[in-house]
């Protein structure tokens, strides 16, 4: 244990089918990393069941801790305060690693050492035909100035020593997109590669397909305080750190937008939510030229006319699709 592992697997772990885990432990063990260059800790964020008596296998290759369930945010928190790595990659236990597409960027990590390798992910299965291509390195800030982020947190391999002091918020809905833009700021050196190096598997039971209006109503408030976050934070960085996080903010409004209409069908519940926005000066939305859709949906949501096609097409086309 003297060793600096080269990189700490984080696992999350709360009320899933232990074959999922299983088969997510599998996939980091079947990495061409040597015992020594790797640490699995899984984080079992208070699951009704320990699944440790069907993890026997496995006890002597990873590190299992157990908490009164406080949520994701504070599992992978926990994670990161006792790991030891020079990286760190998350991965949620009911997903797992695609080994071709990872060991590309293990391989980056290896050569070139840098700060984060950011990659592409699937929910069609591991036996997928991917590209070993990548670009860099680049920093956080020009990254930022060029791409739409994918904010998944288990969405790249990131230095440890970089991350600092950040932290995922408690009890946070979709946290990762108030993490990741704080992370990649702190980047000095960035590879990018398009291989599928990631298995996301979509579950009908998932925080994602919550139809609850209170449920609803919470990931409302918690991408509005996640906007006005880092609106807050930007505000605060030196110019071109400043314009990189503005452009992630405005993309982040526009989903809230979207986001808005696609869960309240409310025209007025729209209406009040931008009233919000626009008294801390974040609506309308900024006139710049970062995507077609973006300027598209810029302009429909600047008139009331445009706002009120906006409630009665969008739900509509999502069920046709």
């Amino acid at each position: 244990m003297s060793q600096t592992p080269l990189i700490s697997f984080i696992i999350t772990y709360y009320n899933l089918p232990v074959e999922m885990l299983r088969e997510c432990i599998e996939s980091i063990l079947q990495l061409s990393i040597p015992p020594e260059e790797r640490e699995i800790i899984l984080i079992d964020d208070g699951s009704d069941m320990s699944p440790l008596n069907e993890l026997i296998d496995y006890r002597d290759q990873m590190i299992y801790l157990r908490q009164y369930n406080q949520g994701l945010s504070t599992a992978r928190n926990v994670g990161i305060d006792i790991c030891r790595g020079e990286y760190i990659q998350f991965v949620d236990a009911d997903d797992c690693l695609i080994q071709g597409g990872y060991e590309h960027c293990l391989d980056i990590v290896r050569k070139h050492r840098p700060d984060m390798v950011i990659f592409n992910f699937t929910n069609e299965g591991t036996e997928v035909d991917t590209p070993y291509l990548f670009e860099g390195p680049v920093s956080g800030t020009e990254y930022m100035h060029h791409n739409n982020l994918r904010a998944t947190a288990w969405g790249y391999i990131f230095r440890k020593k970089m991350n600092g002091d950040l932290r995922f918020t408690p009890q946070l809905l979709h946290e990762d997109e108030e993490f990741t833009p704080q992370l990649i700021l702190r980047a000095e050196t960035i590879y990018s590669t398009d291989t599928y190096a990631y298995y996301y598997r979509e579950r009908a039971d998932s925080i994602v397909h919550n139809d609850d209006k209170q449920w609803k109503e919470k990931r409302l408030d918690d991408a509005e305080y996640v906007i006005t976050q880092l609106d807050h934070l930007a505000n605060t960085l030196p110019s071109a750190e400043r314009i990189a996080l503005q452009r992630r903010v405005a993309q982040l409004t526009m989903d809230y937008i979207y986001n808005i209409i696609m869960l309240t069908h409310s025209e007025q519940e729209l209406n009040s939510r931008l009233e919000r926005l626009h008294k801390r000066g974040m609506f309308p939305l900024p006139e710049r030229d970062y995507t077609h859709k973006y300027k598209w949906f810029r302009r429909m949501t600047n008139s009331k006319m445009g706002r009120k096609i906006l409630v009665h097409t969008l739900p509509l086309l999502a069920k046709e699709r």
